[in-house]
Order: structure tokens, then sequence, then C-alpha cells
């Protein structure tokens, strides 16, 4: 009768990770609001978010730079147990080695020049949440053993202190780089891997959910129309043409900054296409030469050091901290 098919679809739901949609249970859709997607792989990609988010393992998130790898998450973490607790997030690629310890796990007053004051690092300041570590494949080998032995030991020692803090903390990395290939050379440890990887989730390039892209944009049109009190009402069919079959090297991010732009620009209710092309074509060449200036640097740097090193590859790699390769 209906009495058992609403049993058995019940049974379903739960067996399949059905999220409830009871208030009272404290979790809805609400969990992943900020993820706006109709594709079917972000929509699988979303279904394994949800069903790991009821567990404590860690999850690790590969995804290009742009394409969203701090809002999946946090998206994690609203859905867990740990949702009314902090979500604390660094990118372990944009400071400095010794910083960069300091800010994980903390260090007592007077340890280094310029240490005034205790400070509790993030792994505390994250205590009963998540801590989000994005770009964990620039992270330095030597924190990495530290790292390992806090996942251990789940206690984090500051710097130029001799007493251990217990922490309690799900970790959620990510990475744009192969990390089996910076394990290959020697670049990641494969026990750090090993506990950080339990569950692997890969976030899809923007170029493979174009049917994505008019939706975000016109949500990121009204976001940013309000933010610059502006009387935009969308795109012509044009310049979502155009949107949809640009490359979007940049991802999500990208699309935000090319949206944005053409919002700051506009004369008339309906954004024209040719300011679309030229905030994307502003975009790309702003990307390219990011890009360059990159790889120029990368170059300048390591001739520099075979120069010390008088042509001694393998010294050379030792002292740039990269494989021989």
């Amino acid at each position: 009768d209906g009495r058992t098919l609403l049993t058995e679809i019940e049974r379903a739901l739960k067996l399949g990770g059905g999220m409830s949609m009871n208030p009272s249970e404290g979790i809805d859709e609400s969990w992943r609001k900020e993820i706006i997607t109709r594709n079917p792989a972000m929509e699988d990609l979303l279904a394994k978010a949800r069903l790991v988010a009821d567990s404590d393992a860690s999850v690790f998130i590969y995804g290009e730079s742009g394409s969203g790898k701090e809002l999946l998450a946090r998206a994690i973490h609203n859905a867990s147990r740990r949702r009314a607790e902090p979500f604390v997030a660094i990118n372990c690629g944009a400071i400095p080695e010794q910083l960069l310890e300091s800010e994980l796990f903390g260090h007592v007053k007077g340890s280094f020049t310029g240490a005034v004051r205790d400070h509790k690092g993030l792994f505390q300041t994250a205590d009963k949440g998540t801590l989000f570590l994005d770009e964990i494949g620039d992270m330095p080998l030597a924190l990495q053993v530290k790292l390992t032995r806090v996942r251990q030991e789940r206690q984090v020692r500051p710097v130029g202190s001799t007493q251990s803090h217990d922490v309690d903390v799900r970790l959620i990395s990510a990475t744009h780089r192969n990390i089996e290939a910076e394990m290959a050379a020697g670049n990641f440890r494969d026990d750090l891997y090993y506990r950080i990887n339990v569950v692997a989730l890969h976030l899809p390039v923007l170029a493979d959910r174009r049917e994505d892209i008019p939706v975000l944009a016109n949500h990121f049109l009204t976001q940013i129309a309000q933010k610059y009190q502006r009387s935009i009402a969308g795109f012509v069919p044009d310049a979502i043409e155009v949107l949809v079959s640009a490359p979007w090297p940049g991802n999500v991010r990208q699309l935000y900054n090319v949206v944005e732009q053409s919002v700051a620009l506009a004369t008339t209710p309906l954004i024209p296409v040719s300011l679309v092309q030229q905030a994307i074509q502003h975009q790309q060449s702003e990307f390219a030469s990011f890009e360059d200036a990159r790889r120029k640097f990368e170059r300048d740097y390591l001739a520099q050091i075979l120069r010390i090193t008088e042509g001694n590859v393998t010294q050379a790699a030792r002292l740039a901290k990269r494989n021989r390769t």
C-alpha cells in the first residue's frame, strides 16, 4: 500500500545518502547554496560530497585555480556535524615557510623576531571544526613532516613551545598540482598523502560544465549590480553565446571577473556583446601575462642557481628544493 511505499522510499533515501529536508534535523539544501550548477558531473560530485560530509574522513579536492575548491570545502563543512564550529581556510602557497608554520601551528612569545605575543595558530582556531588547506602541494617538506605528526598524534605544538595541545580538526586539503607526480619527484611525502587523501573529489573545469555558464553569469550579474548599485537587467543573447564559447583558463573566478568588468563599464540595461568580448580579452591577456611572468621568474631563478653551483644540476636541485629533472 501507500504507507509501505513511503517507508521503502525513506529507507532508500537513507541508504543512498539522500538528505533530510526536515529543518528540525538541521540540514537541507542550504549546505550547497553557494554552488550553482545544472551539470550532471557537478551534481554527482555534490552527492559524493554530501555523503562524505557525514563522516570525519579527510577529503582531498583536486581542481584547477578558480574552479571553486574553497566553496566545495565550505559546503562539506556546512553539511557536516561540525557546521556550528569554525571553518578556517588558508592558502599554503601564498605564505612564506616560517610564517606558514606559525600560522598553522602557532607560536609562543619570543620564539622568533617579531613574536611579541603568543599566537595559537589555525589548528587550534579550527578546533572542533574544519581546517581547509588550499594548495597543499606547495607546502614545504619540513612542514609536511610536522603536519603528518599532527594528524597522527592529534596534537599541535606551537613554534618555540615545549607543550602540546589536543586538537580535534576535520581536514580538507586541495591542490591544482599533480600530487602523484610530486610524490614521485620527492616533493610531497607519501605518508602525509595517505593521511589526507582518504576521499578524493575532482572538481571539473568551467569549460567542462558550459551549461552552468549562463546561470553563473546571471547570478554574478545580479550580485555585482547590487554591489555597484547599477540597474543592469542582463546580457543580450549574443553576449551569452560569447560567454558560453570562451575557453575560461581561469575558470569560475575568471567568469566572475569578466562579469564584474562588464557591469562596471555598462551604459545600457542589457550588457552588449562588444563589452563582454572586451572583458574576456582583457582577462585572457592578464592571465597569459601572469603565466608568462611566472615562467620567466622560474627560468631566471633556476639559471641563477645553476651559475652559483657552476652547472652542478644535483646541487642546484638541492638548493632550489626541486627535483633534479
